[in-house]
């Protein structure tokens, strides 16, 4: 799995080691369906503080095409622990149900129809 960071604020920049740690530490179970990974921190507001900092987690694979998460806290930590748990739930969630078999579709199949001759 292949993982970029960015951040366009000085203070996310100091994340880039505890992002790409926990990316790695989250989805380590599901790492062979993630070929590659983009986490991008930003400041929207700038220095006027509030519920500005926000997390946003790309995530690439074959299987299920690529999932965006975005998250917005306090401060860059609570991003980043909830975006990563939404993508780690969302993947999870759309993999399951690509691969899932349905009922119906094996119960239509095992019908057997008899025809009047």
């Amino acid at each position: 799995m292949q993982v970029k960071f960015e951040s366009n604020d000085p203070e996310g920049s100091k994340m880039q080691e505890v992002s790409l740690s926990r990316l790695s530490f989250v989805m380590r179970r599901m790492a062979w369906l993630i070929s590659d990974a983009k986490v991008n921190l930003t400041d929207i507001n700038g220095p006027h503080g509030g519920v500005d900092k926000r997390c946003r987690i790309e995530l690439k694979t074959d299987t299920v095409g690529t999932v965006v998460i975005t998250s917005l806290a306090q401060d860059w930590r609570g991003a980043l622990e909830h975006a990563l748990s939404r993508a780690n739930q969302t993947l999870l969630r759309i993999w399951r149900r690509k691969n899932s078999n349905r009922r119906g579709a094996l119960r239509n199949t095992s019908k057997t129809q008899t025809f009047a001759i």
